[in-house]
């Protein structure tokens, strides 16, 4: 029997930030975001996507995940030879847990659907000792939605 052994895959960039949980820190946070993608030199539809997910991430950060006094993380990790951008943000409420609603569904936003529109892949994972890790990942060979 023939067996392969596992493809390990090589970050060359990453970037992590502790950012406070206010409108301030959302904004700062996609801020960041668009500067290092650019110093980077990630294509231009893999930026415009990132931005956009940031910018929800943050978002929600900020409104549903915060705890006073407690700041949220925002992680990126870009592949080698131009491969997918991982963008995860990590907030202190890991009882509340993402959940995309469709349209007329429920009282909650765009902003969750959105984010799984422009994602390749997203999940989330619980971040000890409270807290939770919203993930996604954008391959830069996808194009943009609808443009």
């Amino acid at each position: 029997m023939e067996q392969t052994s596992p493809q390990l895959v090589t970050t060359v960039r990453m970037f992590s930030q502790l950012i406070s949980s206010t409108r301030r820190g959302a904004r700062l946070a996609r801020l960041l975001t668009m500067t290092e993608l650019y110093f980077w030199g990630v294509p231009q539809g893999v930026t415009e996507r990132a931005e956009q997910v940031v910018a929800e991430l943050a978002a929600n950060a900020v409104l549903h995940g915060r705890v006073p006094g407690r700041d949220f993380r925002l992680r990126l990790a870009l592949e080698a030879d131009g491969g997918a951008l991982r963008i995860e943000v990590t907030d202190a409420r890991g009882e509340r847990l993402p959940a995309v609603v469709p349209p007329g569904g429920g009282d909650g936003g765009r902003g969750l659907p959105l984010v799984a529109a422009l994602a390749d892949r997203w999940g989330v994972v619980p971040c000890p000792p409270g807290g939770k890790t919203v993930w996604v990942v954008l391959d830069p060979d996808r194009m943009p939605p609808n443009e």
